[in-house]
């Protein structure tokens, strides 16, 4: 019984201020979109080189996307010729860099890993971004015909601040709807974890002693539909079982950056050698975040 107190509690805890957290900081960041014109992004986005890429990463840092919801929006840029580099920062970016997962791993990890993980996932993502367009991946876009704009319907700007403000905390309220069983099962897994699974078993296979630990993670992640909002706290209840943080990080990349549902995405609208360096781009990105994790927090 006191197992399962110690779990209820757990649960409820990391539920009210993931609940919180989320709702805030999805408010915030569509409040600020607001006053960021998409038309003037796409023109930024347009520049050549590395400007076009840190742009790309920026904006996909900004915009809290899961990873098969970033599909829509970079149709959208490939039909306003926005440049390849720009757009392959962004893909990789969106769904890793978010507020709500940064905000969520400042509450439950830190500042300092926070940072660090912006660090690490926003600085690969320019470089991939760079990378893939110096190797010619331009070359393995598909042909094909942009229906509806290829984005998302965008919805009237009110005028007055108030009426802006209901509008966010509304598309907040809504992004949270959406996601909400994905947080309850997370931190359903991450409270069983917490209380019922034993620290041994922990140590053994994914412990700081194991260096297979992080790539394994990464493999496991990187197949998985896992929203960070669920992998998040999966990885803080493991990482309290005694997890290698670099583990964690690896599992946590691999999760909310690349899924088997957007693979297929992507293959509709790139050829397989560039879907699989993108889900390449992803695991290198996870199992490097890993190690650099486990070197300056283990």
């Amino acid at each position: 019984m006191n197992t399962l107190a110690i779990t209820l509690k757990y649960f409820f805890l990391i539920t009210a201020e993931l609940t919180v957290l989320f709702v805030g900081v999805s408010a915030l960041v569509a409040l600020a979109l607001m006053y960021l014109p998409q038309e003037k992004v796409k023109t930024w986005m347009a520049g050549r080189g590395a400007w076009g890429a840190v742009i790309g990463a920026a904006f996909g840092a900004l915009t809290p996307f899961c990873a098969c919801s970033t599909i829509p929006l970079a149709l959208g840029f490939i039909k306003a010729g926005i440049s390849f580099s720009a757009i392959m920062s962004f893909i990789i970016a969106s769904p890793l860099l978010n507020p709500i997962i940064l905000t969520m791993l400042a509450a439950l990890m830190g500042i300092k890993a926070a940072v660090a993980y912006f660090t690490v996932v926003f600085g690969g993502a320019i470089l991939f971004g760079l990378v893939l367009e110096k190797l010619g991946g331009a070359a393995y876009v598909r042909r094909i015909r942009l229906l509806g704009g290829g984005g998302q319907e965008e919805q009237p700007v009110p005028e007055r601040f108030g009426d802006k403000v209901k509008l966010s905390f509304a598309k907040a309220w809504g992004d949270f709807r959406g996601v909400l069983v994905y947080l309850l099962i997370g931190v359903g897994i991450g409270a069983a974890i917490y209380g019922y699974l034993p620290q041994n078993f922990v140590l053994r296979y994914a412990g700081a002693g194991n260096p297979f630990a992080i790539p394994v993670a990464a493999l496991i992640g990187v197949p998985l539909y896992i929203r960070a909002e669920t992998a998040i706290p999966i990885g803080v209840a493991l990482l309290k079982k005694g997890m290698d943080i670099g583990a964690v990080i690896a599992l946590i990349i691999g999760g909310a950056g690349m899924a088997i549902p957007e693979m297929s995405m992507l293959a509709g609208i790139f050829r397989k050698r560039l879907v699989a360096a993108i889900v390449g781009v992803i695991f290198l990105t996870a199992v490097a975040g890993g190690y650099l994790f486990s070197f300056f927090f283990g």
